[in-house]
């Protein structure tokens, strides 16, 4: 039903997007009719792969392979501030640097935290109620993506959220500092089981040679964090892309 309401928002309806490209010089984008995913390609010559990419994300999670030889992600957090960023298309996080992440034999450095609404990956076509984008990049310029999804429910709020919903930036271009000792790794689920593919950034210039990693557990948050984030950003998500023969794997 989800994925309907996102085609339809495509077509035509003002909405909005949180993006790992947030920061970088280009045409104007949106999710709007005129500005939106279906067109991005065509804004601005740096945008071309979102239209003619071969490798594009975000695609559903849906027949993986398992591949024993995957090794689990390794994380090393550092608690530290955090700003809070309100693009005007969605919510950043900005971190110190010090966090990495080891995957595949890569190192890779913590730049920040995306959200979106509803989930940018749907698993076998069910979207969660949220997705953080927890975006690393290495020192060849390459980037690895962990994808947490999230699902309100009537229990006690996530604990990292309620840290940073406290601090929202309401108005577009504005930012709030969290002076708090924050760690991503408030975000991980108990349950590290991951699926990977390789793919793109979800938003212009749609940059492929991203390795996502997406956990198989999901988090939980309360309807209250969800309708905070919502009040602001009614939805940033851009549509499935086409697998165009993908493999997807999982480690367990």
């Amino acid at each position: 039903m989800r994925l309907a309401i996102i085609a339809a928002l495509v077509l035509g309806i003002p909405v909005v997007s949180a993006t790992q490209s947030a920061t970088q010089a280009g045409a104007k984008w949106t999710y709007e009719g005129k500005t939106g995913p279906l067109v991005w390609g065509k804004l601005d010559p740096s945008y071309e792969a979102c239209s003619k990419g071969r490798e594009q994300s975000p695609i559903d999670i849906r027949g993986a392979h398992l591949k024993k030889v995957l090794e689990p992600l390794e994380f090393h957090f550092i608690a530290g501030p955090v700003t809070l960023e309100n693009t005007g298309r969605g919510l950043v996080a900005h971190v110190d640097p010090g966090s990495e992440l080891v995957a595949g034999g890569a190192r890779y450095h913590l730049v920040e935290l995306d959200f979106h609404h509803p989930s940018e990956h749907p698993v076998k076509g069910k979207l969660s109620d949220m997705e953080v984008d927890i975006v690393y990049r290495g020192d060849d310029g390459k980037s690895a993506i962990v994808a947490v999804r999230l699902n309100q429910d009537r229990g006690d709020p996530n604990a990292l959220l309620a840290t940073l919903w406290a601090h929202l930036p309401r108005r577009p271009g504005t930012t709030e500092k969290i002076s708090d000792m924050v760690s991503a790794g408030g975000l991980l689920p108990a349950d590290r089981g991951y699926w990977t593919y390789l793919g793109s950034d979800v938003t212009p210039p749609c940059t492929e040679g991203v390795r996502w990693f997406v956990f198989e557990e999901d988090l939980s948050m309360s309807r209250s964090q969800m309708r905070d984030f919502t009040s602001l950003f009614k939805m940033n998500t851009r549509p499935i892309q086409d697998t165009r023969g993908r493999k997807i794997e999982a480690n367990e």
